[in-house]
């Protein structure tokens, strides 16, 4: 039975299941390491999750698997009988063993060196070999199912607990009490941190007031996350920074019950609660209080009809009682203010008070970001977890985040590349890389500084020490054999086994993209003049836009998401016709667009060599890879299908397609990508005009020369930098009654 048979039935039944999950299940089917499990059962918890919705499907699909699988289990069924490998109750000496007796497996106490003393062995060494390859095999193909699962299959279980359930099992509302008078500074000595069978962190992590380093360097040191502390966690893609963050949301690391800790990882599920609600339920102990509250009244009401018995007395002054400690612990939360916090969080990132009564259902999916961050600063945990913040929200929001986090009353850890951003909130860094965690006190640009200078000294020390080595060594080789100088060469020798053994500094990974140089063409190239669009004309967005592009324009175009920035672009493109006003386009003129739809827009059944002969065709495959070099897709990558590619590397697909059109003109709506360093450098030397949505401050300012405001219906050049917008920003968000 071939596995892709079983694919074809999954997809037929269930057509929107992720790809990655059908190539498990139907691998894992007819894979020989399930043969000792019951597989169909699992097949049919798994296809339950997919289908909880349809029984029926799941009970159609399970009976067609049966009758495809059922000659290879009659075949499973029929081994099993066979005898198998059994554990010894002690260590044998296999050197002293004559041969191996075939009644092994009839029983137990079986004394083999007396049953087997003075016979020849039989055991065929090259079939003994070849077993246990195959059972290394199975032990390899076990390892890998297991991470996927890890990996998949339970974070999607999670994922679909209820988010009541969840907060409560991580955060009791008994360690409300528990936290009084009670330090929120934890000791984790010696924790692994592993993700399937790969090991993400072999450290010591102390996470307490004073830094203490309790091993050498490179074998790992020691985290400080002090209490009321803001920390950047860093470090390269899929070093497990996310992983981490997971550990600890989960409580897989054995951090105290009464610190309480929230974990911003997705967006919300839309239903019909509004936006404000939303918010409010998020703190699971303020609401459990108030339902409790508002049952403790009704009972006290119903209590008061009942007459001066002693029982119903008691059940009152237990009531009251109760009612009274509910009461203490909501006024100790501040419940009051509750809705006010909550408006002002949403506010704050970038909710109008209409969108604040709208169902969170009618949001899309960055929208619902930005309610699962207002959740998370509403409930103010103890340790707070974030997990890129800067991803989904405008330069608005953002300016209006970093503010807010300034002053966050708990503990902070988050994972960002807004280099910009960690340097407004960041308190101290963490450096995540080769198994340990590295901790710098100050910034992001402080811990550049700090770390670069470690760096040079670093490896101006291990190259002082590897020319010593050459030193001794070429003494050590000349004179070893001669008699007159043996003894010194002997003396070199023992110098050079008491030398440290030095690390070789750890080589940064270097990115470079390349673009290639624009022709030029006589102005005008594109304008843009009295331009006036809405997508319906009773309800325009834009109003009197004038914009001259030339190839000398560097303009970053800032503002509130939904005032028109993308809305712009697209008119620049023609792709959207304005309702008046007129576009100016040079007849040569190339424009190359990139935005996030264009990546999803890649054919992931196709190669990145296949996908740009599709478009341009007329080059051989060597040049194809030649050019995908140039964006960091080298080697086999260049050959691998599209879907198996990181988010990442399909950014620099769709960078390297479009800088096959020769365009003279960029146009980058939020290219926030891996390798921004790498885009940035290629754009500052690149003779082509660029105009950038973005909300990254340090590519704002690395990029652009000017800066131009979306806003009220117009698009308008502002006199200041990212740093003087930002902080008009916020002070206008502070103004708001």
């Amino acid at each position: 039975m071939a596995s892709v048979e079983i694919a074809e039935e999954i997809r037929s039944i269930f057509p929107g299941t992720e790809e990655l999950i059908v190539q498990y299940l139907s691998g894992y089917l007819v894979d020989d390491a399930g043969e000792e499990e019951d597989v169909l059962q699992v097949a049919n918890d798994i296809l339950d999750s997919l289908g909880m919705n349809h029984p029926d499907d799941v009970k159609r699909l399970m009976a067609r698997l049966r009758d495809l699988l059922a000659e290879q289990l009659s075949a499973r069924a029929r081994n099993s009988g066979r005898p198998k490998l059994m554990k010894l109750d002690k260590v044998m000496d296999m050197s002293k063993v004559g041969a191996m007796s075939n009644t092994i497996g009839l029983g137990e106490g079986v004394d083999l060196e007396s049953i087997n003393k003075g016979k020849a062995s039989r055991v065929d060494v090259k079939k003994l070999e070849k077993q246990e390859a195959k059972l290394k095999a199975k032990i390899e193909k076990r390892a890998r199912r297991d991470l996927y699962e890890g990996s998949k299959l339970l974070d999607q279980h999670r994922k679909q607990q209820n988010y009541e359930e969840m907060f409560m099992k991580i955060n009791p509302l008994e360690a409300a009490n528990a936290a009084k008078n009670k330090s929120k500074d934890i000791h984790l000595p010696s924790i692994d941190v592993n993700f399937g069978s790969n090991r993400i962190l072999c450290v010591s992590l102390l996470i307490t007031v004073i830094l203490v380093v309790k091993y050498p360097l490179r074998s790992g040191a020691s985290l400080t996350l002090a209490y009321g502390r803001r920390y950047g966690l860093i470090g390269r893609n899929g070093v497990g920074k996310s992983t981490l963050l997971k550990h600890i949301a989960m409580r897989e690391v054995p951090i105290p019950a009464h610190i309480t800790i929230l974990f911003v990882e997705q967006e919300i599920v839309g239903d019909d609660t509004t936006a404000l609600d939303s918010v409010l339920k998020a703190d699971v102990w303020r609401d459990h209080l108030l339902k409790e509250e508002a049952s403790l009244n009704a009972r006290l009401a119903t209590l008061e009809k009942e007459g001066d018995d002693k029982r119903f007395e008691d059940a009152r002054e237990e009531a009251s009682s109760r009612l009274a400690d509910v009461h203490a612990r909501l006024s100790d939360m501040d419940a009051e203010s509750g809705p006010s916090r909550a408006a002002t969080l949403l506010a704050g990132l970038g909710f109008s008070e209409a969108d604040q009564s709208k169902p969170t259902r009618t949001f899309s999916g960055g929208w619902r970001m930005r309610l699962a961050l207002a959740r998370a600063l509403f409930v103010k945990p103890a340790l707070l977890l974030l997990d890129e913040p800067s991803n989904h929200i405008d330069l608005n929001a953002l300016a209006w985040l970093e503010d807010y986090l300034q002053t966050w009353p708990g503990t902070l850890l988050v994972v960002s590349h807004d280099r910009a951003f960690l340097d407004a909130v960041a308190t101290d860094i963490v450096h995540q890389h080769s198994g340990r965690l590295d901790y710098y006190k100050g910034n992001f640009t402080q811990f550049y500084s700090t770390k670069s200078e470690r760096d040079r000294n670093m490896r101006k020390e291990y190259e002082t020490q590897m020319d010593y080595r050459k030193h001794l060594q070429a003494f050590i080789d000349k004179w070893r054999y001669n008699a007159a100088r043996a003894s010194q060469a002997q003396m070199r020798i023992k110098m050079l086994e008491k030398l440290p053994e030095l690390e070789p500094p750890e080589e940064e990974e270097g990115e470079t993209f390349k673009f290639p140089e624009a022709e030029k063409i006589s102005p005008p190239l594109l304008q843009l003049s009295e331009v006036t669009f809405g997508y319906k004309p009773e309800n325009l967005l834009l109003q009197g836009i004038n914009i001259d592009v030339g190839l000398d324009s560097r303009i970053a175009i800032v503002g509130a998401n939904g005032a028109g920035k993308s809305t712009l672009i697209k008119l620049l493109t023609a792709e959207l016709r304005p309702l008046s006003g007129d576009l100016n386009r040079n007849g040569r003129l190339r424009i190359g667009y990139f935005s996030q739809h264009h990546v999803d827009t890649l054919d992931p059944a196709m190669s990145p060599v296949q996908f740009l002969a599709s478009k341009f065709p007329g080059k051989t495959e060597q040049e194809y890879r030649g050019h995908l070099g140039n964006f960091q897709i080298s080697g086999m990558t260049g050959l691998q299908l599209i879907g198996t590619l990181s988010g990442g590397q399909k950014s620099r697909v769709a960078f390297a397609a479009l800088s096959l059109q020769n365009p003279h003109i960029l146009l980058l709506d939020e290219a926030n990508i891996e390798g921004l360093d790498a885009l940035m450098a290629a754009l500052s030397t690149w003779n082509g005009g660029v105009i950038v949505i973005s909300h990254d401050e340090r590519f704002i300012t690395t990029v652009a020369k000017e800066l131009w405001v979306c806003a009220d219906y117009a698009v308008t050049k502002f006199k200041g930098d990212v740093q003087a917008y930002k902080s008009i920003i916020v002070s206008n968000i502070k103004a708001r009654p």
